[in-house]
């Protein structure tokens, strides 16, 4: 069976740290200052999200994601990803970047509804990335909403 857990810096730091490692490592990126997502399958963490760059202000906040299966993006963990962001924050939009070459991660962002803007070069010389964004509006439209 597959389940969502949230962690912080305040609420089980030591999994919330487990969590970034993991997404970091699978996603081979690095991110300093988080809250995170696992997602879990028979007690094993199989998927995380990690929640970052929050703007409260403006009402942004970018998440980064990795799995090392593809039984992880259940309806209720899509929701349960969402929900964080949208609900308990208040966002207003959410942000992604992804490389170009993460073809499988390209094909969820347009699936969800991003909308996305391409910029060549953007992680080094021979790697664009893109830059995906998804409103609250555009999220409670989606056919992957509730």
């Amino acid at each position: 069976m597959i389940h969502t857990m949230y962690y912080s810096k305040t609420i089980n730091p030591a999994a919330n740290n487990a969590v970034g490692i993991f997404v970091c490592r699978e996603a081979d990126i690095t991110i300093n200052d988080f809250c995170s997502m696992g997602v879990f399958e028979d007690g094993d963490l199989i998927a995380g999200t990690l929640y970052h760059n929050y703007y409260p202000d403006y009402g942004i906040i970018e998440l980064s994601s990795a799995s090392i299966s593809k039984r992880w993006l259940t309806k209720s963990v899509i929701n349960a990803m969402f929900f964080m962001p949208f609900t308990r924050l208040g966002c207003q939009m959410i942000v992604l970047r992804v490389s170009e070459r993460n073809k499988v991660m390209i094909g969820i962002a347009r699936k969800f509804g991003f909308e996305e803007t391409f910029i060549p070069r953007l992680r080094g010389r021979d790697e664009g990335e893109f830059i995906f964004t998804l409103t609250e509006e555009a999220w409670k439209e989606s056919k992957y909403y509730g």
